[in-house]
């Protein structure tokens, strides 16, 4: 009854007859993107550290060493308050990436962009493709697939964006680097359905491991391979498994390391997302904050001997504690 009623209340949301409904949605959406951001605004940063603490206490089970930071998780959220850049500002902004991918790779990594707006009235929609992809260039899970424009309600997207234009992305998950970049919507080619997810984990400079997922929207599963194909004995979510079968190395894999050493040339730690449809590479994204910090290795010795590949000075965070007491 609940997954029926469910059902019903997403299917007014997708038309333009209920404003009500529309208006009621898009209120209860701004508290949930915006309550959390608001709050840690005013935190200073040992206020902001006992709040991360809190919660990887919770996921993990044992407490977030801020001075010696030893595991891959516990060095994201060190470097995630402390060790902002404007190149990692820079690489977080889905239009400004553009450039970066275009001068270490070329342009032919890029999906085709359709546009790139400062507000949801801008967009003109007659001149879109039947089929296209929207987000927001300053943050992260505000994806929409739209596989037909003419089904698609223009006022449950203008709802969803015009909440998602006015979050500061940098508080929700308190990733500092995501701090100044410019709210816009980007609209995107759309890729179709047969597309493959490959990210890889990059340490040092260089591509160390990929995982893929498989069957997303139905049994998801997920393989971690080395830079051989080889399948790694852990996995980066404990709700996940690997295939009941081998998958086979794409013939492109190659070239898509190539590719991905290019981008991560310089960074000690970075994932350079990309896709694969219909053997053509096309550039993801680059994260430097991987699950926020929250995401185990299975089994947890993995995560200590991620940790030990990853170069890190832990003295930057006494540093900034030395000159300020909030971001």
């Amino acid at each position: 009854m609940l997954s029926s009623l469910k059902k019903k209340l997403k299917s007014y949301l997708l038309t333009d007859r209920h404003p009500l409904i529309l208006s009621w949605w898009q209120k209860r959406l701004e508290r949930l993107l915006l309550s959390e951001p608001t709050r840690h605004k005013n935190m200073s940063y040992l206020e902001i550290e006992a709040e991360i603490g809190r919660r990887y206490q919770s996921v993990f089970g044992r407490p977030l060493d801020w001075d010696n930071p030893k595991t891959y998780n516990e060095k994201i959220q060190v470097s995630k308050i402390y060790m902002p850049t404007p190149l990692k500002t820079k690489l977080a902004d889905k239009v400004a990436v553009r450039e970066w991918v275009t001068e270490k790779t070329g342009s032919e990594y890029l999906v085709p962009l359709l546009g790139v707006y400062g507000s949801f009235d801008e967009i003109d929609f007659d001149a879109l493709p039947r089929q296209f992809v929207m987000k927001c260039s300053h943050d992260s899970k505000s994806v929409t697939l739209v596989k037909d424009k003419e089904k698609a309600s223009r006022e449950f997207l203008r709802c969803k964006y015009a909440s998602y234009m006015k979050r500061d992305y940098e508080w929700v998950g308190l990733e500092m680097h995501y701090r100044g970049i410019p709210h816009r919507i980007v609209i995107e080619q759309y890729l179709g359905d047969a597309i493959s997810d490959y990210k890889f984990t990059c340490l040092n400079g260089v591509p160390v491991f990929c995982w893929t997922d498989y069957d997303r929207f139905g049994d998801h599963r997920r393989n971690v391979y080395n830079m051989d194909w080889e399948l790694m004995p852990f996995m980066k979510d404990r709700r996940l498994r690997n295939t009941d079968r081998p998958c086979p190395c794409p013939p492109e894999f190659g070239k898509m390391k190539c590719v991905v050493t290019a981008l991560c040339e310089g960074f000690d730690q970075v994932r350079v997302d990309m896709y694969l449809v219909d053997g053509h590479i096309y550039f993801g994204e680059m994260t430097f904050t991987g699950g926020d910090g929250y995401s185990p290795f299975v089994p947890d010795e993995w995560d200590y001997r991620f940790g030990e590949m990853w170069p890190f000075d832990a003295t930057i965070r006494r540093k900034v504690l030395a000159g300020h007491s909030r971001p």
